[in-house]
């Protein structure tokens, strides 16, 4: 891509806030990090751009930190930056995925990257900045392929297959293959672990109208050891659930469905309301402060200006709003 250059700043993030991946328009190679500091209830945008002198590129997924490090995934510019925490500046960075989502960190020298509109995962080396391998999903197309949300039980890795695709899969972390496979339901997004070692996974059911097909959107419980579904909790057809999160106990679900929905771990049904009421907005992203529970939620608005982050208490009290980037879609915390 092209990169737009510019002056670079000296700064050093305070620790214990939380990073916020902002999207920007696809295509516009607008997105951008904001980092907020819960004690001081402070904001800083455009972060990236100003330590380094040029842009993210274009959508900002996700971002996760390992051994100092902070590595932002970019979709669309098919690639994945890494900066030091503190002071945001670049320290490498791994190019020529097809449309990079999600890392996880296997070891120090190893990590997995799920893709869209690919059927593989790839392998990188951390250390060298540099693409080593790829794992094959068994019985899915590259054109349509996808790899999503991943967690790990064990020396097992378990990712959600998500457009167009309805399963789990099991990777032996060992040998680098898929050894299982699970189906869940139409277009498998979220994926959790909880505190009873019990996966827990969100599908979105798919929209009307398409070729995949379209069912009542799900949140199904499995059992990470026999990797069989123990429970599954139906939502009503034409309900677009996102965002699957758990709180820092791992014992409450939080997830998006218009309001913000809150349930526990060993619930026999669905709430009955929403924890935060559905406002006429567009709520794009989730997360929970793991120290206190405080729940963090992005507002899109209209996908084209600035958007918001709301601060509720764990009981859904706001507390505090701020701006961030174009489209806040994804939380990291420090």
């Amino acid at each position: 891509m092209k990169w737009d250059y510019g002056e670079e700043e000296e700064f050093t993030i305070p620790p214990h806030g939380l990073f916020i991946t902002n999207e920007g328009n696809y295509q516009y190679g607008n997105a951008t990090l904001s980092y907020y500091d819960p004690s001081t209830n402070t904001v800083e945008n455009e972060l990236f751009y100003r330590a380094n002198g040029y842009r993210l590129g274009d959508v900002a997924q996700s971002m996760t930190i390992h051994d100092g490090k902070g590595w932002i995934v970019v979709d669309n510019s098919h690639v994945i930056f890494a900066v030091d925490t503190r002071t945001l500046k670049e320290t490498g960075r791994i190019e020529d995925f097809t449309a990079a989502r999600y890392i996880h960190f296997i070891s120090d020298t190893k990590a997995y990257v799920t893709q869209l509109w690919d059927n593989r995962i790839f392998i990188i080396d951390p250390t060298t900045y540099s693409i080593t391998g790829y794992i094959t999903v068994p019985g899915m197309e590259a054109d349509n392929g996808s790899t999503e949300q991943m967690v790990q039980y064990g020396k097992y890795i378990y990712c959600t297959c998500w457009s167009y695709q309805n399963s789990v899969i099991k990777i032996d972390t060992e040998t680098d293959r898929v050894v299982d496979k699970l189906t869940v339901g139409i277009q498998p997004s979220s994926i959790a672990i909880d505190h009873n070692d019990k996966l827990w996974v969100l599908t979105d059911g798919g929209y009307d109208g398409s070729p995949y097909g379209y069912e009542a959107p799900t949140i199904c419980r499995i059992d990470a050891e026999t990797f069989g579904i123990e429970k599954r909790y139906t939502m009503r057809l034409g309900e677009s659930p996102s965002e699957l999160q758990l709180n820092g106990d791992r014992d409450k679900l939080l997830w998006i469905n218009g309001g913000i929905w809150c349930m526990e771990i060993n619930s026999d049904a669905l709430p009955a309301a929403p924890l935060i009421e559905e406002r006429s907005t567009i709520y794009y992203g989730l997360t929970v402060n793991p120290d206190n529970g405080e729940i963090y939620v992005a507002d899109a608005i209209d996908y084209q200006q600035r958007g918001i982050i709301y601060r509720y208490s764990p009981a859904g009290s706001l507390i505090d709003q701020f701006y961030a980037g174009i489209n806040p879609g994804a939380f990291c915390w420090n």
